[in-house]
């Protein structure tokens, strides 16, 4: 097979390559690629090297190079011993607080490593690179004294292209638990990125305990049952019957959230929740009718297509709900920024409930040539949202529908309709770019749809991914605006973490490098390379992906019968 072929090949590259090409072949392994690498000539001996760290270095630092220790022991089966204070040789990491934020530079000699970071997040980035330059069994839990555990000699100089760099999990649709999000956690570490965007309510499931609300999870969490397949999809009745028959739910307690967010503060990692509003908002109103225009009854949806529901503006019961229900996210997540949706929603309840129309007399809305009055009421809400946020210190984030109206460019936006809505970055918004038709990881990975797990549709190779440039649709005066790019994977038709890591994989290490690698930087041939031994990584740690991009199709069938 292609695959095999490309990881045998990639052996006897190892074997054969003399010292100068040894070092081309190991720094080629990086993904995401750093800014710079100048070869030097000779190695490092890795295992049992003594580890030192400067006597200023913060302790989550600290915490990362001891936990780095102890996978280097592991591996190699010499115990790397970690102190204070700057040792003469041995592999040593010190701060420099002159450096760019999350910058790091790796200087490595015959008898040293040594590693300057600019603050905790270079630290980690630094691990992660070293860990691609050492045999592929330094991602395994088993010892291996006979691997080749040597660094070569060379420098290299790295920082981020953009601050924001994000990845995007849905739990509302199908629910993964706290130790899955975890794994998803370490992905994204071992691709350098610092955001998660965790997407924790929508019409089919509300999946965060809000105490002052316990229906939310009692009621909300659960649905009766799922469609199966595409929406009125014949292929895929069963029985003449569209639907499962089973109930589904889940959702994470306070306790939980707290955990995965530690655990991801552990790893560089901000995690920014959304709580869809007003909008996708079926879930929690099956729990508390009232909320919304009709008064119900309502049920958690069983379907993916949108719902024509919303919370009911009109209502000043339901700023009450939002603001509650923030006030105790805010206290879960210590994120500067919220994520409240505002995406896709349906306003024809709106136009016939006398609640919404009395307010929207009251405010003086008005429809004209741009936008019905009904879209200046969400705009209405969002403000008020983003004024209640801001008095707690936090930032307002949302989908790019939220621009349809008068908005305070205080909120980031979120760019995911290329061609159907305005670039908010050429607004004036901060913008992070997660542009549909490049970065919505759920859609096909390759055009061999019979060998492929069941998608939303569409198709995105990992060649499209990859030729995405941020800059493209920005004016140049704004391009101050971009705070970076993001990937999504909604989960409807991803039920089992099977089908989740083959979804994200390997087109999370294409967006890793238009994330960390400067403009005309990237090489897809080179990354290509690259993703053989990633993939080597992936193998041992257990992690499912596509080999699309070498010519196979379908999930392998290891995993599949971990499907069944």
């Amino acid at each position: 097979m292609k695959h095999i072929a490309a990881i045998a090949l990639s052996g006897m590259f190892i074997l054969s390559c003399g010292p100068q090409d040894n070092i081309n072949f190991v720094t080629d392994n990086i993904i995401p690629a750093p800014q710079s690498i100048v070869a030097g000539d000779g190695t490092f001996k890795v295992a049992g090297a003594g580890i030192s760290v400067s006597e200023d270095m913060d302790a989550m630092s600290v915490a990362a190079i001891e936990k780095f220790a102890g996978r280097l022991g592991k591996v190699t089966g010499r115990k790397s011993r970690v102190c204070t204070g700057l040792k003469e040789h041995g592999i040593s990491f010190c701060t420099d607080s002159t450096m760019g934020r999350e910058s790091y530079r790796i200087d490595i000699s015959a008898r040293s490593a040594r590693i300057t970071a600019a603050d905790f997040h270079g630290v980690l980035y630094a691990i992660q690179t070293i860990g691609q330059m050492l045999p592929v069994e330094y991602y395994g839990d088993t010892t291996v004294r006979d691997a080749l555990w040597k660094l070569p000699c060379l420098t290299i100089e790295d920082a981020p292209r953009y601050h924001y760099r994000g990845m995007h999990l849905d739990v509302a649709r199908h629910f993964f638990s706290a130790d899955e999000v975890k794994r998803y956690l370490d992905l994204m570490a071992m691709h350098k990125m610092n955001t998660f965007h965790w997407h924790l309510t929508d019409d089919q499931g509300w999946r965060v305990e809000i105490r002052k609300y316990p229906r939310l999870t009692e009621y909300g969490s659960i649905r009766k049952q799922t469609i199966v397949g595409h929406h009125n999809d014949p292929m895929h009745k069963v029985n003449g019957n569209i639907y499962d028959n089973t109930p589904y739910g889940g959702y994470y307690t306070q306790d939980e959230i707290r955990d995965v967010v530690a655990y991801a503060d552990s790893l560089g990692i901000t995690v920014i929740p959304e709580i869809d509003m007003p909008g996708h908002m079926v879930a929690a109103l099956a729990a508390y009718p009232e909320m919304g225009c009709t008064g119900g009854p309502y049920e958690v949806r069983c379907t993916w297509a949108i719902a024509d529901e919303a919370l009911c503006p009109g209502k000043e019961a339901t700023f009450t709900f939002i603001e509650d229900v923030l006030t105790e996210i805010m206290e879960l997540f210590p994120s500067e920024i919220i994520h409240i949706g505002g995406d896709e929603c349906r306003k024809q309840f709106w136009e016939n409930c006398p609640d919404c129309q009395r307010l929207i007399r009251k405010l003086g809305l008005r429809s004209d040539s741009r936008f019905t009055k009904e879209q200046y009421l969400q705009c209405y809400v969002t403000d008020r949202v983003q004024k209640f946020l801001a008095e707690h210190g936090r930032t307002l984030m949302g989908w790019d529908e939220i621009i349809e109206g008068d908005i305070s460019k205080d909120a980031v936006v979120m760019y995911w309709r290329p061609g159907r809505s305005r670039m908010p970055a050429n607004d004036g918004f901060r913008t992070v770019m997660v542009p549909a038709p490049y970065f919505y990881f759920d859609y096909y990975q390759s055009e061999h749809l019979d060998l492929e797990p069941l998608s939303i549709g569409g198709f995105i190779p990992i060649e499209k991914t990859y030729s995405y440039e941020p800059e493209e649709e920005v004016d140049p005066e704004h391009l101050d605006k971009i705070l970076g790019v993001q990937a999504n994977l909604w989960t409807e038709f991803i039920s089992d973490r099977v089908n989740m890591y083959y979804n994200l994989l390997p087109r999370m290490d294409a967006l890793s490098e238009i994330q960390w690698c400067e403009k005309g930087k990237r090489d897809f041939e080179r990354f290509k390379k690259a993703l053989v031994h990633q993939m080597q990584a992936y193998d041992i740690m257990d992690y499912p992906y596509s080999r699309a991009v070498f010519g196979e199709y379908g999930i392998p069938e290891k995993f599949k019968q971990e499907m069944e």
